[in-house]
């Protein structure tokens, strides 16, 4: 069986991939490193993503590789150049960033695409992943993250929501939602604006069974 790092810098990335294992490939053995201090201290030091923070993903990185994982998916999408050096130094097996497998599929419509999130350095370091020239409308769901981490997922959703809203009134053709810990807002975003959604869970699922040359269920 295939074993595969689920490594996470927010708690509420956990269970939403989690969740997409199991529904679609329940047959993977998962091991979840969970750093919640990833986020705050980046948030706070204000110093980016310096070598400090570049060798923190190099030790998580290490320590799933040595427990046998043949893949390793990073769930938060703030730390994009750490994570691309920790898939340089292990080439051998696949390491995927979390927005990747959604950036080419969203990559693969015609217009103009709303980006959300509820974490605001997602908003700096994501948008340099998709292709040059990519027609991006980003919006920062304000207040969603304080709201879930208080345990208001039903607010955390509308605010979510709300910004589907605006962004279809800008004109984007469909939403892509930049976080794992925002997939549970999908349905209220696709009601909201009666656009595309897209999440990170299900493609980065489909991706890494693909790379690590797992055959898809019937």
């Amino acid at each position: 069986m295939t074993r595969i790092a689920l490594v996470h810098a927010l708690s509420h990335s956990v269970a939403p991939i989690n969740e997409a294992f199991a529904r679609d490939w329940p047959e993977a053995v998962r091991m979840n490193l969970l750093d919640d201090s990833l986020s705050a201290d980046l948030a706070r030091n204000g110093r980016g993503l310096d070598a400090a923070m570049h060798e923190r993903f190099q030790r998580l990185a290490q320590y799933a590789v040595d427990t046998g994982a043949e893949g390793i998916l990073f769930t938060c999408s703030a730390f994009g150049p750490c994570i691309e050096a920790v898939a340089q130094r292990h080439a051998g097996i696949a390491v995927l960033k979390p927005n990747e497998a959604m950036i080419a599929e969203a990559m693969q419509r015609e217009g103009r695409l709303g980006l959300i999130a509820t974490f605001a350095p997602t908003l700096a370091s994501m948008p340099p992943e998709f292709p040059a020239g990519a027609a991006l409308e980003l919006a920062l769901a304000e207040g969603a993250l304080d709201a879930l981490n208080a345990g208001d997922a039903q607010r955390h959703d509308a605010l979510i929501a709300a910004q589907a809203a605006m962004l279809r009134d800008r004109g984007c053709t469909r939403i892509a939602l930049a976080q794992f810990s925002m997939a549970r807002a999908s349905a209220a975003c696709a009601e909201a604006s009666g656009l595309l959604v897209l999440t990170t869970v299900d493609s980065a699922v489909r991706a890494l069974r693909r790379r690590t040359g797992q055959p898809r269920s019937a």
